[in-house]
C-alpha cells in the first residue's frame, strides 16, 4: 500500500512538473491544433510556401558545401573508424558551417528556418554522422537558447566563438531520467554572495559531449526544485567525461556521459530566469527537432533512386523486378511517401519562420511522421536490394559490384525514432496539446482535486460551449466546402475536411467515456494522433501539388499523381485508424502484458540460452565518479582559439 501511495505521489509530481513546463499561452495561429478542433484551416498552409529564388549567398555557399562533402567527406570511413576526420572539422569550420542560423552581427551566417532545413537534406542525404553533429549543435546546443533566451551579454560572449566552430551540446538526459523531468538529480546551487551556481551531477548520452567546448545544462535547485538553463564550459574544473558511448549506427557521434562536480559556474551564465530551464528546452525543441524530417526527407531521396534503379537492372523470372505487381506497389509507396515528407518538412520549416505562428505541434508531426516514414522506407529499399543490400561497402566494392550502402543507411536511422523525442513521447506531448482547448473549457470536471462546488459552477460555461461546438462539427457537414479550385485533388482535401470534424468529435468522447482516465488510454490517444498526422501530411501534399500547377512548374503533374497516390494510400490508413479507436484489443492486450511483467509468463522464455537478467542488474546507473581514460575523439578539454582547436 505504501509503495502505492509512493507511486501516485511520483507520478502526480512528474505531471504537475511536465505541466508546469509547458508552453500554456499560443503564441499564434496553428494548423494542426485547429484541426484536433475539428477546424480544417487551409488557408493556413495554401497558398503552399514554394519559396522564391534563393538569396545569392547562401547559394553560394549551398554549392561550396555540397562540393565540400562529395570531395572531402567519406561516410564509408568515418562509418568504419568511428571518429570525425580532422580535415573534415577543419573544413567545416572554415565554411562556417558551426554558424548556420547564428546571426550575421555575431559572426554567423545568419541562415533562416528554410536555408537551414536545405542543408539539412543535403547533408542527411550524404552522411548521418555530420547531420547528427551539426544538428546537435546548431538545433539544440548553446546557439539556438541563447539566440531565443540569452541575456545580450551571453550572446556576445559565446555566440562568436561558436560561429567560429566551437563545438556545443546538450545536456538534459541522465541515468534515470528520460522524458520525465521530475527525476532531474543534477543540482545547480547558488552562491551565498550571488556570484555563481554550484553544479553537481551527471549527464547521459549528451550528443557532441567529447568534442563540446560549450554545453547547455539542465539542473535542478535542491531547495525549490526548481529547473534553469546554464552556459557551461567543458574547460572548467570539475567537468568530466566519463564515458564515450558507441552505438549501432552514427559510429562517429561524440556521445558522452558527463560528470559534474563542485563545478563554479558564473550567476551571469544562466539562460533566461531561474525555475525557467524547461520551458526553454521545450522551446528551443519546437524548431530544433525540424533537423530531423528535413535531413531523413534528403536520405530516402537516396533510398527511392536506388531502388529504382536497381528494380530496372536486376532481371528475375523474365522480367526486370520493378514489373512485377510485388515490387512496383512498393515503388509507388515509396516515391509518393519521399513526395509527401518533403511536402511536410518544407512546409514546418517555412512556418517556422512565420510571425505569429505557433509551430509545436507541426514541428512535432512533423518529426514523428517523417521518421517512422524514413524507417520504413529504408527497410523497403533492404527488401527490393536483397543480399546487397545487407552486404557491407567495401565487401561490395572487393567484388566487383557498385558498392551502396543500404545497411549502413538502416544502422544510421533506427536512432531517429528516439532521438529528440521518441515517437511514445511525440504522440503523447501531441495528445496534450490536441486536448487544451478542452482541459481549459471542461478540465475542472475530470480534475479530482477540485471541490464539488466549483464543478457545479462551471457547468453553465462548459455546456454553452459544447451545445455550440459539437452541434457546429455536424452542422458544418451540410455545407461544407468543395474545394473545386484543387481539380482531381479537391476530393482528398474533402475527405481531410470530413476527417478534421470526426477526429474532434472521438476526441470528445473520449474524454466522456474515459474522464480523468483518459490519459492512460494511450493506444487509444496514439491512434488519434496518427490521425492528424496522416491528415497534416494529405494536405500538405495537395497544397504543394496545387501550388506548383499554379506556378507553372514542369514538374506540376507528377507532383499532382504523387500526391494522389499517397493520399489514396493514407485515406486507407486514416480509416483503418478511425475503426480501431473503439473497436480493438486493447483492454485485452494491457491485461496481458501485465501479466508478463509480473514474471507470469517466463516459462515461454525457456529453451534459451539465458542471459541472466535481474530487475536490479538492469536498474540505470550512475557514471563512476572518476573520469574513464580519454576517449579518441576528444574529452572535455581546456577551450583554445576555435580555428586552432584540435580534434
Amino acid at each position: 500500500m505504501t509503495e502505492s501511495v509512493h507511486a501516485g505521489d511520483e507520478i502526480r509530481r512528474s505531471r504537475e512538473v511536465a505541466e508546469a513546463s509547458r508552453e500554456a499561452e499560443w503564441r499564434g495561429a496553428g494548423f494542426l491544433r485547429d484541426l484536433f478542433l475539428g477546424r480544417f484551416r487551409i488557408g493556413l498552409i495554401h497558398p503552399y510556401p514554394l519559396g522564391g529564388e534563393e538569396r545569392p549567398e547562401f547559394a553560394r555557399w549551398y554549392g561550396a558545401f555540397e562540393s565540400f562533402l562529395r570531395e572531402q567527406v567519406d561516410p564509408v570511413a568515418i562509418d568504419e573508424t568511428g571518429e570525425y576526420p580532422p580535415h573534415v572539422m577543419e573544413g567545416l569550420r572554415k565554411l562556417g558551417a558551426f554558424g548556420m542560423k547564428i546571426p550575421v552581427e555575431y559572426g554567423g551566417l545568419g541562415f533562416d528556418q528554410v536555408e537551414y532545413g536545405k542543408v539539412m537534406a543535403l547533408l542527411g542525404s550524404w552522411d548521418a554522422n555530420l547531420t547528427a553533429l551539426l544538428s546537435a549543435h546548431q538545433s539544440i546546443g548553446v546557439p539556438q537558447p541563447l539566440k531565443l533566451f540569452g541575456s545580450d551579454a551571453l550572446k556576445h560572449k559565446y555566440l562568436p566563438r561558436i560561429a567560429k566552430g566551437a563545438v556545443s551540446a546538450f545536456a538534459l538526459t541522465e541515468a534515470n531520467v528520460g522524458s520525465d523531468p521530475a527525476r532531474l538529480a543534477t543540482t545547480a546551487e547558488r552562491s551565498a554572495d550571488g556570484t555563481h551556481y554550484v553544479l553537481n551531477g551527471s549527464k547521459l548520452w549528451c550528443t557532441n559531449g567529447t568534442l563540446a567546448e560549450l554545453l547547455v545544462v539542465m539542473a535542478r535547485d535542491p531547495k525549490t526544485d526548481a529547473i534553469s538553463a546554464f552556459v557551461v564550459e567543458t574547460s572548467w574544473p570539475g567537468v568530466e567525461v566519463t564515458h564515450r558511448c558507441r552505438f549501432m549506427g552514427l559510429r562517429a557521434i561524440a556521445n558522452a556521459a558527463l560528470r559534474f562536480t563542485d563545478v563554479k559556474v558564473p550567476a551571469e551564465n544562466l539562460i533566461g530566469k531561474e525555475g525557467r530551464g524547461l520551458k526553454i528546452a521545450l522551446t528551443t525543441l519546437n524548431t530544433g527537432r525540424l533537423s530531423l524530417p528535413a535531413a531523413v526527407a534528403g536520405g530516402v531521396k537516396n533510398a527511392l533512386a536506388l531502388s529504382r534503379t536497381w528494380a530496372a537492372a536486376r532481371v528475375q523470372w523474365g522480367q526486370e523486378i520493378g514489373k512485377h505487381e510485388a515490387i512496383t506497389h512498393k515503388l509507388a509507396d515509396m516515391a509518393s511517401t519521399a513526395y509527401a515528407m518533403e511536402s511536410v518538412s518544407d512546409l514546418a520549416q517555412s512556418l517556422a519562420d512565420h510571425e505569429g505562428y505557433d509551430i509545436r505541434l507541426e514541428a512535432a508531426a512533423a518529426k514523428e511522421w517523417n521518421t517512422v516514414q524514413a524507417w520504413r522506407l529504408v527497410d523497403e529499399t533492404m527488401q527490393i536490394r536483397g543480399g546487397r543490400g545487407y552486404e557491407t561497402e567495401r565487401s561490395l566494392a572487393a567484388r566487383g559490384e557498385t558498392p551502396v550502402g543500404v545497411e549502413r543507411w538502416m544502422r544510421d536511422a533506427r536512432i531517429n525514432l528516439i532521438f529528440e523525442g521518441s515517437s511514445e513521447i511525440m504522440h503523447l506531448f501531441m495528445a496534450r496539446e490536441a486536448v487544451d482547448k478542452h482541459l481549459q473549457i471542461a478540465g475542472a470536471l475530470i480534475d479530482p482535486k477540485v471541490p464539488v462546488g466549483k464543478k457545479l459552477a462551471t457547468l453553465p460555461k462548459v455546456g454553452a460551449f459544447y451545445a455550440t461546438w459539437y452541434l457546429g462539427l455536424w452542422l458544418r457537414g451540410l455545407v461544407a466546402p468543395r474545394y473545386g479550385g484543387f481539380g482531381r485533388l479537391a476530393r482528398h482535401l474533402r475527405f481531410v475536411e470530413r476527417s478534421s470534424r470526426k477526429l474532434a468529435r472521438e476526441i470528445f468522447h473520449s474524454m466522456v467515456v474515459f474522464r480523468a482516465a483518459a490519459e492512460r488510454k494511450q493506444a487509444f490517444l496514439f491512434r488519434l494522433v496518427d490521425i492528424a498526422n496522416e491528415l497534416f501530411a494529405m494536405s500538405a501534399s495537395v497544397a504543394r501539388a496545387d501550388a506548383l500547377r499554379r506556378d507553372g512548374r514542369p514538374e506540376a503533374a507528377a507532383a499532382a499523381r504523387l500526391a494522389d497516390q499517397f493520399c489514396l494510400r493514407s485515406r486507407r490508413k486514416v480509416r483503418a485508424l478511425f475503426g480501431a479507436l473503439w473497436h480493438n484489443d486493447d483492454d485485452a492486450a494491457y491485461a496481458v502484458g501485465r501479466e508478463v511483467l509480473a514474471g507470469d509468463h517466463a516459462w515461454i522464455e525457456h529453451g534459451a540460452m539465458s542471459l541472466d537478467l535481474t530487475v536490479e542488474a538492469l536498474r540505470p546507473k550512475a557514471p563512476p565518479s572518476r573520469a574513464a581514460p580519454a576517449p579518441a575523439a576528444g574529452p572535455a578539454r581546456p577551450a583554445v582559439p576555435a580555428e586552432a582547436d584540435p580534434v
